[in-house]
């Protein structure tokens, strides 16, 4: 029987509090991540951050008011099934296993369980997951506008529609931000980052240009949509098994999925947390 231990991430990147915000979001930008356990010095588990986190209090500054101490929790041994169920109903990007003193040894993703899916080739049809309502925009859709409809339904993927209603492109909150020019030294002074450090991840810095804009640091440029959105994206049939969806999204690194109807037409977005509830109930 596969277990945690076969899937998670072992000695995950982890903040020992206490820290500040900056020491946050300079963790997750150098490692390119976009949360993590928060730990005492003995590395035992005292919470998690992530962006959303931090995006939701952009004005908090030590970790102790941002981190979030409801964390499921799992333990190497546990099954697969039921470390989806735990993900499930939390509803949360980060499952945090824990050994029997509460030290971290390891973190589990929705992406994780991608392989597992593939290999044993679960059958449910991909409509039959689809969790999350379907938020379609026109291509002219401004920016901001975009970026202001993802704050107000939580959702970081939209697909992308042209005058006739068809599907031409898909956009994430990381898209939105493509266009968008920050200056090194502002960057480096907010994350307190020096010159004399390690080279640090520019590509991780788009995980977190959100709160740069949120708090005024750059602005998004009034440019349609369709300028940043991924042109005629990769789909998924509503009839197809879960396991050819996973097979994508683990090929292609994608955490979400256009589906479409016998028409064609756009039905629904799955995304990678929608395929986890496939192996919720399901034994090996």
């Amino acid at each position: 029987m596969e277990t945690v231990k076969d899937i998670m991430t072992p000695d995950p990147i982890t903040i020992v509090a206490p820290a500040t915000r900056r020491d946050v979001l300079r963790t997750l930008v150098k490692n390119n991540i976009t949360g993590m356990p928060v730990v005492d010095k003995e590395n035992q588990l005292l919470g998690m951050v992530s962006r959303r986190d931090i995006f939701e209090n952009p004005d908090e500054e030590q970790l102790a008011l941002l981190m979030r101490t409801d964390v499921p929790v799992v333990k190497e041994g546990d099954s697969i099934e039921y470390a989806a169920s735990v993900m499930v109903r939390y509803n949360r990007r980060h499952l945090v296993v824990v050994d029997e003193e509460n030290h971290v040894i390891g973190v589990i993703t929705p992406q994780d369980f991608l392989s597992v899916i593939i290999k044993r080739k679960i059958n449910l049809t991909v409509e039959e997951v689809v969790t999350k309502p379907c938020f379609p925009i026109h291509k002219c859709t401004p920016l901001p506008v975009v970026f202001r409809a993802m704050t107000l339904t939580s959702l970081t993927a939209f697909p992308v529609l042209n005058d006739e209603g068809n599907l031409i492109g898909i956009v994430t909150d990381r898209d939105l931000f493509e266009k968008v020019e920050i200056d090194r030294n502002v960057a480096m002074s907010e994350l307190g980052l020096g010159d004399d450090e390690d080279e640090w991840n520019w590509e991780g810095l788009r995980n977190v240009m959100k709160l740069f804009y949120m708090v005024e640091k750059v602005n998004l440029p009034h440019i349609p949509v369709e300028e940043v959105m991924i042109k005629n994206p990769t789909t998924i049939f509503s009839k197809s098994p879960v396991w050819e969806a996973a097979k994508i999204m683990k090929k292609n690194n994608f955490s979400q999925l256009p589906v479409r109807d016998l028409h064609d037409n756009l039905k629904a977005m799955v995304f990678d947390s929608d395929l986890v509830t496939s192996l919720v109930g399901v034994e090996e």
